[in-house]
């Protein structure tokens, strides 16, 4: 080589200075490997970096893994420099768990680590989700008096709040208090967005109160995330009470914070409310969207004030707000459901002569009016004229004529209607096939009924929890229980809850079939599923035990009927009243019905004894009496 030739004597420093000149990363490996054979030559910390840099900087990392096997091996100390760069190094290549591991040898050698080492290393774990390894260093850290700047606590707190630690941040919080650290903006906010979505909203309102104490002001987001939680679930005073509080402050407003607040309010019937918000966003010169004007125009006609909402359609206009075809939609659906027909019809011609153009949901809701009140003739020629040559005709508007069809018994025409949807490219969802099935049912046509079930089934359409509780329902009423139980079963399979219709029409059968005791176990099994039995259920089950005579049951059933807010009406009260008086009750014995119903153990009810059942003549008479002289 050129330094052999020279007869310069080799030292660190002509090393360093070489290797720093490489750019190619296997001349300087072999460069320095050369080097260490020189006699009385030792590489010092500056060497080992250099070459180290050069490796990384290369990627060159099977070099690179050589080169401190090598330094290893002869025990030689890296420098916490060195460290630095190889962590550095590693981060930048994406090879997480090696920089993971030059971490935990930096602090096994001994060198010192300072706070600078701890907030780089943790935050490159929070970067990296490693939250477990981020939380073990963030304790060692805290421990050797060290603690995290404000921007990585900030990363940290986010972070944690993505994976929903909340219990850690509170940790991090109070950490920050301790040492007058405050969190950014951006952390406050995403930590008060995880705890409205976890509905901790005294807790966000007191993070709230603290961040304006620490004099880290709340900005329109903070406002808007804490009304949009208190709004969710329905604490609407507290949530003005903010918005009120947020003008107070001076805070510039935005459709988004106005719309957090105006959207919920219209949607829960408070109306009034959110159209004193919308005025106030207009007196601080916050322009309110054409949608919040569209939520209080739906507003007003959900609460059946049209006028009003015509109002505020007009003040659209003079304020530079066209309205929109959701706002039209909005009218249009008030009127159709309103029987305000000529005037819908009139609606949307203006929409056409103003460049609105009414889409499929428009159309629908018209054909739906015409349908309602039986303007048959008129539902057809909208089809014809309008629907159908605008590709509009679909399976909504299927599903309204065939209803409507089978509303008035012709259920020939809403069959073939039916057989004509696939001709047009329609294909019958489950509502299509649980009209037709409730319609053929309704004329008693059973056979048709069970066959368009099993075409259903075959189209690969999957059958919901009506379209089964319509089946079991009319088989009950024809008698047919067992194939009702058949269809029920079917629903369960298929993984689909039965709800309280669905077992009600089951029960209903049960006990006009005298089999009470399947309609208790089905009773168990409702309550099982979490299923909460209504005034029907209750009154189907205790006149099927009245009709079998098992009378202390059927008072049994009263009973937890009563604790749960049920009362029976006068008729079956007033069965149960003759029943006591006609049955010797103080004759039955605790047993004489088995173990069947045990599921009556979760009422805490007694066995009954003789004793125990004047009791219950004492206890139960004079409420019954009530109940009869209410009329309930």
């Amino acid at each position: 080589m050129e330094l052999q030739r020279l007869h310069i004597e080799l030292n660190t420093y002509i090393v360093n200075q070489v290797l720093k000149s490489l750019s190619d990363s296997e001349i300087g490996f072999h460069f320095y490997g050369w080097a260490e054979t020189q006699p009385g030559f030792k590489h010092d910390h500056f060497t080992v970096k250099t070459i180290i840099c050069l490796l990384l900087k290369d990627h060159n990392f099977d070099l690179l893994s050589h080169i401190l096997r090598r330094i290893r091996n002869n025990s030689f100390p890296l420098h916490r420099s060195v460290y630095r760069v190889l962590i550095s190094g590693y981060v930048r290549a994406g090879m997480i768990n090696q920089a993971i591991q030059t971490f935990a040898e930096m602090i096994a050698s001994g060198c010192r680590i300072f706070s600078v080492d701890y907030n780089k290393f943790i935050g490159v774990l929070i970067h990296n989700c490693c939250f477990d390894l981020a939380i073990h260093y963030y304790y060692k850290m805290v421990r050797q008096g060290f603690s995290l700047s404000s921007f990585t606590y900030s990363r940290f707190i986010c972070a944690l709040c993505k994976v929903n630690n909340l219990k850690f941040v509170e940790n991090l919080f109070e950490d920050m208090n301790k040492i007058g650290s405050i969190p950014d903006i951006w952390a406050y906010n995403i930590y008060l967005n995880s705890l409205c979505k976890d509905h901790k909203l005294d807790t966000a309102l007191e993070v709230l109160d603290s961040m304006i104490q620490k004099r880290r002001e709340p900005d329109v987001v903070t406002y808007t995330t804490i009304m949009n939680g208190l709004c969710n679930i329905k604490r609407f005073s507290a949530a003005m009470t903010l918005w009120d509080e947020m003008m107070k402050r001076g805070i510039n407003l935005d459709c988004v914070a106005g719309g957090t607040l105006v959207f919920s309010l219209c949607d829960h019937g408070k109306v009034d409310e959110a159209y004193d918000i919308v005025m106030g966003m207009i007196k601080s010169k916050a322009e309110p969207s054409t949608s919040i004007y569209n939520a209080l125009v739906a507003g007003f006609c959900r609460a059946g004030r049209v006028d009003k909402a015509k109002a505020i359609v007009s003040f659209m206009r003079r304020n530079g707000h066209k309205p929109d075809l959701f706002t039209c939609n909005i009218l249009l659906n008030y009127c159709c459901d309103n029987g305000m027909l000529d005037e819908a019809e009139d609606l949307m011609k203006k929409m056409e002569i103003s460049g609105i153009c009414p889409d499929g949901h428009s159309y629908n809701q018209l054909l739906k009016g015409f349908c309602k009140a039986k303007k048959l003739d008129k539902a057809y020629a909208l089809i014809a004229d309008k629907m159908e040559i605008k590709g509009l005709f679909d399976v909504v508007s299927c599903n309204t004529l065939i209803e409507a069809l089978c509303r008035v018994r012709n259920m020939k025409f809403a069959h073939n209607l039916f057989k004509n949807m696939v001709q047009k490219g329609i294909n019958p969802d489950a509502v299509t096939y649980c009209t037709l099935i409730n319609g053929f049912f309704r004329v008693r046509q059973p056979d048709l009924a069970e066959e368009l079930f099993e075409q259903m089934l075959k189209a690969g359409v999957v059958p919901n929890v009506h379209a089964y509780t319509t089946m079991v329902h009319h088989l009950c009423k024809a008698g047919r229980v067992e194939m009702a139980r058949s269809y029920f079963t079917g629903m369960i399979q298929k993984g689909i809850s039965p709800d309280i219709a669905s077992y009600r029409a089951l029960i209903n059968g049960l006990c006009n079939a005298f089999r009470v005791g399947e309609a208790m176990d089905l009773y168990d099994d409702m309550y099982n599923r979490g299923v909460t039995p209504d005034n029907e259920t209750y009154k189907l089950l205790v006149g099927g035990l009245l009709k079998e005579e098992k009378i202390m049951l059927a008072y049994r059933l009263w009973d937890h009927m009563m604790e749960n807010g049920y009362t029976l009406d006068k008729v079956v009260c007033e069965r149960l009243i003759n029943a006591m008086k006609l049955k010797n009750i103080s004759g039955m014995s605790p047993g004489m019905y088995g173990d069947r119903y045990k599921s009556f153990s979760k009422f805490d009810c007694q066995p009954f004894s003789s004793s125990n059942s004047i009791s219950l003549i004492n206890t139960f008479f004079p409420r019954l009496m009530l109940c009869v002289a209410s009329g309930r």
